[in-house]
């Protein structure tokens, strides 16, 4: 099996400053290191390279997007924004959406990574694909950043791959444990973008709630399973078995892409979900043999989130080892520490089979 990855030094430039900046420079914040650095990013580089993994792995080379490629899902006035600030030396379009100087060519940069992934499976160069992109852009809205999103990475290359390969049917997962607000709002009203987001619950508030289906159109595309805080592998396995794969084999995508955050770990800063390397690796298999399935193995993965420096770099070489039928003699030592701690809680509890049974119950009725 081939797998590719996508990567470029300077993902890891894109300087998102500290708590002070990223709250518009509030006075009464005090600086500090935010939990979105590159160092989180570069260590899964990292850990590819030491577990002999990268060697294996074809390596893409991306290219930014133009300005008028970022408008098939931004408002011309908020990208020409985010190029004036990055050009003038760099500041904050808001709290949360900061741009350092050079930021706008970084952000294109990672919407041609999650591109180039994605034409590098549909031309079959490789079977699969990671685009290791950075900054994340998953909440970037139509006319505005949001949660350290500058451009929506997942939705601008989706909408570019349809346009480019004919594509009529593409579905993009997203297991971020945050919700995956600013994709769904791309193609809340796109019948040929099935959008599935399962995330903790209210972590990003008043978004991906089960009733949030769609409109229009689009209604019945659009699926979100939030998941109660303390969520484990079995929650997560059931949302994929009983929600996410009925939808995927009803809709018959051409093309998978998952929005892959790896910050539902359990020692993630930014949620309280309990998945471990391993919960992935399973996680993967499962969106694997859904792709060999639906859409010719046409799998492709774009990072999202993923916080603790440490554990992040395992989540995704599981991941990868995965997307490449690869096991290196890599093992994660997070996995044994939190297996005592947690293990009783990774099974499916009733409160977490009653959201999934409300989710299975609103898009199993006929549309």
């Amino acid at each position: 099996m081939s797998t590719g990855l996508v990567c470029d030094e300077r993902y890891f430039w894109y300087d998102l400053g500290d708590y002070r900046s990223l709250m518009g420079g509030h006075p009464h914040i005090e600086p500090g290191t935010f939990a979105e650095t590159p160092e989180s990013k570069r260590r899964i580089l990292n850990l590819l390279a030491a577990s002999g993994l990268l060697r294996q792995l074809r390596l893409l080379r991306p290219e930014p997007v133009s300005f008028e490629e970022l408008c098939c899902v931004h408002d011309a006035t908020y990208v020409e924004a985010v190029k004036t600030l990055s050009s003038k030396g760099g500041g904050s379009l808001g709290p949360g959406v900061p741009v350092p100087a050079g930021g706008y060519e970084i952000a294109a940069l990672a919407v041609g990574g999650t591109r180039r992934a994605i034409d590098a499976v549909l031309r079959s160069e490789v079977d699969n694909s990671y685009a290791l992109v950075r900054p994340p852009g998953h909440h970037a809205e139509r006319d505005r950043g949001w949660g350290l999103c500058i451009f929506a990475n997942a939705a601008i290359a989706t909408k570019l791959a349809m346009r480019d390969h004919g594509l009529a049917r593409v579905a993009i997962v997203d297991w971020d444990a945050h919700h995956g607000n600013g994709t769904e709002s791309a193609f809340y009203e796109d019948p040929s973008v099935l959008t599935i987001s399962v995330h903790q619950d209210m972590v990003v508030p008043e978004r991906g709630a089960i009733e949030d289906t769609g409109r229009g159109p689009g209604d019945g595309y659009n699926i979100n399973i939030p998941l109660p805080p303390g969520s484990g592998t079995g929650a997560y396995l059931a949302a994929i078995d009983r929600v996410m794969a009925p939808a995927l084999r009803r809709f018959r995508p051409e093309l998978i892409l998952v929005a892959s955050g790896v910050d539902a770990c359990a020692s993630d800063p930014t949620a309280r979900m309990l998945l471990m390397s391993d919960s992935y690796r399973i996680m993967c298999a499962r969106l694997l043999d859904l792709a060999v399935e639906l859409c010719d193995g046409r799998l492709v993965m774009t990072h999202e989130g993923g916080y603790d420096p440490t554990a992040a770099p395992f989540c995704a070489l599981a991941i990868l080892e995965e997307m490449a039928g690869v096991r290196t003699e890599v093992r994660d030592p997070f996995g044994e520490l939190f297996e005592d701690e947690i293990s009783g809680h990774q099974c499916l509890q009733p409160h977490q089979e009653a959201v999934i049974d409300r989710a299975v119950a609103t898009f199993s009725r006929e549309r």
